[in-house]
């Protein structure tokens, strides 16, 4: 039967067919393939059956006291690629999800939804059981949203810090340090929260911005120099006009003074304080080198009258201002400059590190004037009862004046502590702490540190010089909320009461009913028998741990009692017996933010190497912060906070911001340098939808050119496969082992590029590109169509394999999209890229690397008519080309077979050119002057309309279209391809 309608063919043409949408849908779709995860149980079957060894990402506890931002999601996206890599790469994971639950943090949120009375009516057992509450309420509204992000877990089985088991973990990491003598008890300056009524350690502390003090310049006189100047500078000492001058930003601390620091080795000068002279002194003390600065600040001039060295002032006394006491001039450290100031540093051992190691070398007592709400105490004689802060900083000024001691007074904007929870300054201040002595293990620490691999390495840089300087790690809190320190007072000697015998009892107790035992039971039923009539009365002690003490425990409560749980061991909590070194001790990785090296990863360093002797991490990773497009921190006040829970699910007006999925979200956190701090905001997130969508459409074009294909029944064989496609496996070879290394060495970033520039480059721009012809046209059956689905066959998986560390959803639906079938119901089961040695052919890819310019050069010719409206379609075009470079024309000569039948009719040169013809010259005289031409390197190209007329099946142009009776309307390759032969 002869056809001559137009269009009666397209039924012959094996266009895509698949039921995986162009759309993701994520709002529907991505909660659908999390319960397909969920039932089938792929995180738990796979990280206990996969044959390889044991990788273990330890979880640092996020607080349980509110919504997740954009530092939680990176965060944890991070380790879930990371640990979806290792389960694909055929090891068994160990990730227990888990929450910091005690501590002020949670303390504030609960208190803050009490009336004053409530409050006042809270027993510390009542304000207990209500943090608990709202701890656990939520953790499992954060857990939710982690799971929305696709993260894989333990989700049922988390570590939480208020569990008896962590809680006795934590008191036996406690008691062994007790028992190695790096806990003790002191009085000592620390910082202290009057916001928040309790002991800070550094890494609780913030220093925000713009912060302003009253600093001052002070001077006291002089009432005995040191024997080493009695004979020099005796003629200064007349009517008490020779002062030591001082410069401070803490003004409420002059009550508090004891001592003036010095440089031994710094000179210094008498000078002669001229006209117009603030305070009552003739002469003053100050650095040599300070002189000029000093006489501008002051307004006045200064003279030098006599120079000294720095330790020959030492025992000089001076007669404090305020208060009937005289003080010596001490040597200080080097933290005594003239960078700043007069080169000489008041000192008050009960308000400075510093000042307080000074203030122990001479035996200075330690005087801290200030209670628990920063009001100066009775011991501050006329400013009792005056908040530091406050009004007692202007008395303290104003008697400074009244005395005639006060020099000059002027605003100071430098960096000052804040409380980070209640976003209010802090002091330094002397209280009764408990204390770890750093000091004790700090080679071993600094070694252990130097043993780790750092990601980036800088994190070593930065963790080092904080160990290197810490001498102390103040360990308790004034609260209700947390682990108590289980320590008994002597009611008679205040002595404490801390022994192996009662840190085992007391850790027995918590382990089976939890840290309120503590505050439920007696002393009696809390100390061992031996205790109980002992001639002694004690009473407990009321501090808890430091949260970072908490945290900073992990690596004894979830890392070696969870390994003994899984062998079937019983913990031993005994403080005196080492804890056992199971498999998943130390942790192959701890990842956190920067902010860490200072926090977590510092108190898990610390307690681990102080029990253990060695850090509790193998390998640290770091990533930066989350800031809005313009480079800003997110706060809610300047309204550029981006949620993640609105970029998965749009927000309420979807228009402005639709719903991305957890997808988009997971592929950002896969596209930047997480090393530094990262933007985000509505322009980022549409560019990583629009590259979302073009992974996707990829997928979604080899799903549809595939359906027709079992690679069981259909594969063709590599020694059979056309130079095409044996070049396209070559860069599969390449690009997917880049992809391997991106992830072995945690640059997500160069995964993210690959992947985008292998499914916009080399597949949809140039191989299905030329492709179609051979998907669409061929015979069902035909090899130049089989060998093509071959080898989409081994991209589709292989991508679906790569991106599914990333993209888990749209991994899991391609997968669930095959039209085949495979051993494995899911993806995460397939195991990770599956790639062949023979497949590397560098030779092939050079010269198909060629080829591939020289097409991008054609397409600038051919888009150049087409933009003319020339033509229409390339097939509608001729191409001349002609090229002086014997080389390549012979590899354009090879491709360039004559008669469409030839050959695998794969590789010929108008398949690849996307042209109906392509002709080879041997001058280019019949390019010269023609409009549409180029030249590109050695090639010069040149395009003129097609010969023939078009084919109603391929749209190919063809001389021979119109030469069979039965389909005048079809070309020479069409007719035998409806037969199955082409």
């Amino acid at each position: 039967m002869t056809v001559t309608e137009p269009g009666s063919y397209k039924d012959t043409v094996n266009l895509p067919k698949t039921n995986f949408d162009m759309r993701a849908n994520a709002v529907k779709r991505e909660p659908e393939l999390q319960a397909f995860w969920d039932e089938q149980q792929l995180y738990q079957r796979l990280s206990q059956e996969n044959p390889g060894e044991l990788f273990v990402l330890h979880d640092g506890p996020p607080y349980a006291n509110g919504s997740l931002h954009m530092g939680h999601a990176l965060n944890k996206v991070l380790k879930d690629v990371i640990n979806k890599y290792q389960l694909l790469c055929g090891r068994k994971v160990r990730y227990v999800p888990g929450w910091d639950c005690h501590g002020l943090p949670i303390e504030l949120k609960v208190l803050q939804t009490l009336k004053s009375d409530e409050r006042k009516a809270l027993t510390p057992l009542k304000l207990r059981q209500k943090a608990k509450e709202f701890a656990l309420k939520t953790v499992d509204q954060q857990r939710q949203s982690f799971k929305s992000y696709g993260v894989w877990s333990d989700w049922e089985h988390p570590y939480l810090t208020l569990k008896p088991e962590y809680e006795a973990a934590q008191i036996g990491v406690f008691g062994q340090m007790v028992l190695k003598g790096y806990i003790y008890r002191g009085l000592k300056p620390v910082y202290w929260s009057p916001s928040s009524k309790t002991a800070l350690a550094e890494a609780e502390l913030e220093y925000p911005e713009g912060h302003t003090s009253r600093s001052l310049y002070a001077a006291f006189e002089i009432k005995q120099l040191s024997p080493a100047l009695m004979m020099g500078l005796d003629s200064f000492m007349g009517k008490g006009e020779l002062g030591v001058a001082i410069w401070t930003t803490t003004p409420w601390t002059i009550p508090a003074n004891l001592a003036v620091s010095v440089n031994p080795e710094l000179i210094y000068a008498v000078v002669e304080v001229g006209e117009n002279a603030p305070g009552r002194f003739k002469y003053l003390i100050v650095a040599k080198d300070l002189v000029d600065r000093l006489s501008e600040v002051l307004g006045t001039t200064l003279t030098v009258q006599a120079t000294m060295v720095g330790k020959t002032l030492e025992h000089t006394t001076y007669q404090h201002p305020l208060f009937d006491r005289r003080s010596e001039i001490v040597i200080g450290g080097d933290y005594v400059t003239t960078d700043a100031g007069t080169g000489l540093v008041h000192t008050a051992p009960g308000h400075g590190q510093d000042d307080y190691l000074v203030g122990q070398r001479y035996g200075l007592p330690i005087l801290a004037p200030v209670d628990d709400d920063g009001n100066f105490t009775d011991e501050a004689g006329p400013f009792a009862g005056l908040n530091v802060l406050g009004d007692g900083n202007t008395a303290v000024i104003a008697a400074l004046q009244e005395a005639q001691s006060l020099l000059k007074e002027e605003p100071y904007v430098h960096k000052y502590p804040y409380d980070w929870r209640t976003n209010k300054p802090t002091i330094f201040r002397a209280t009764e702490q408990w204390f770890a002595s750093v000091e004790g293990f700090r080679d071993q620490a600094l070694a252990a540190i130097a043993d780790v691999r750092w990601i980036p390495a800088q994190g070593e840089n930065r963790i080092t010089p904080m160990v290197a300087e810490r001498s102390d790690w103040c360990i308790s809190r004034q609260r209700s909320w947390g682990v108590p320190i289980p320590v008994f007072y002597d009611e008679a000697t205040a002595e404490p009461l801390l022994t192996q015998e009662t840190i085992a009892y007391v850790q027995a107790i918590v382990a089976e009913h939890g840290s309120d035992a503590w505050w439920e039971r007696s002393v009696d039923e809390l100390l061992p028998e031996a205790y109980r009539n002992n001639g002694h009365t004690y009473r407990k002690g009321t501090d808890t741990m430091d949260v970072w003490f908490d945290s900073g425990s992990s690596w004894a409560a979830v890392l070696q009692e969870r390994s003994e749980q899984v062998r079937g061991e019983v913990p031993d909590h005994s403080p005196l017996s080492p804890l056992s070194s199971p498999p998943t001790y130390p942790a192959d990785l701890y990842l956190e933010g920067s902010d860490q090296h200072r926090g977590w990863f510092q108190s898990s360093l610390l307690t681990s190497v102080a029990v253990n002797n060695c850090a509790p991490y193998k390998t640290v990773l770091t990533h930066g912060f989350v800031l809005d497009e313009q480079g800003y921190k997110m706060s809610k006040s300047l309204g550029n906070v981006v949620d993640p829970m609105v970029i998965i699910k749009g927000g309420k007006n979807q228009k402005e911001e639709p719903p991305y999925g957890a997808d988009v979200l997971r592929l950002w956190v896969s596209s930047v340098d997480y090393s530094s701090d990262m933007r985000l905001g509505k322009t980022v997130l549409k560019q990583m939808a629009d590259v979302y969508r073009k992974i996707r459409n990829t997928a979604r074009f080899l799903l549809g050119n595939l359906h027709d294909f079992d690679p069981a029944k259909n594969a063709v064989p590599y020694e059979q496969l056309p130079e095409l496609d044996r070049y396209l496996l070559h860069r599969i070879n390449e690009v997917f082992s880049e992809v391997t290394d991106a992830f072995d060495s945690f640059q997500f970033f160069r995964f993210f590029q690959t992947v985008l520039n292998f499914c916009v480059v080399d597949l949809s721009n140039f191989y299905l590109d030329s492709a179609k012809d051979r998907l669409y046209i061929s015979a069902e059956n035909s090899p130049r169509r089989r060998s093509c689905q071959t080898v989409l066959a081994i991209a589709l998986e292989n991508l679906a394999k790569a991106i599914a560390p990333v993209l888990s959803h749209m991994a899991e639906d391609i997968w669930q999209a095959l039209p085949y079938t495979t051993p494995h119901t899911s993806v995460f089961q397939a195991g990770w890229v599956m790639l062949d040695d023979q497949w590397h052919a560098p030779a092939l890819a050079t010269k198909w690397q060629t080829l591939a310019q020289s097409r991008d050069e054609v397409n600038k010719v051919l888009e150049k008519a087409r933009a003319d409206k020339a033509i229409g379609s390339s097939l509608e075009a001729k191409l001349l080309l002609y090229t002086a470079d014997a080389q390549l024309k012979e590899t354009l000569q090879a491709l360039n077979v004559s008669g469409s039948l030839s050959g695998n009719g794969v590789d010929e040169l108008r398949y690849l050119f996307l042209t109906s013809q392509v002709e080879l010259l041997d001058t280019v005289d019949r390019i010269t002057g023609l409009k549409y031409s180029a030249q590109a390197n050695a090639l010069q190209i040149g395009v003129v309309d097609a010969e023939g007329k078009k084919c109603d099946r391929c749209w190919n142009y063809s001389a021979h279209v119109g030469e069979s009776a039965a389909h005048p309307l079809l070309c020479e390759r069409c007719i035998p391809a409806l037969e199955g032969a082409f």
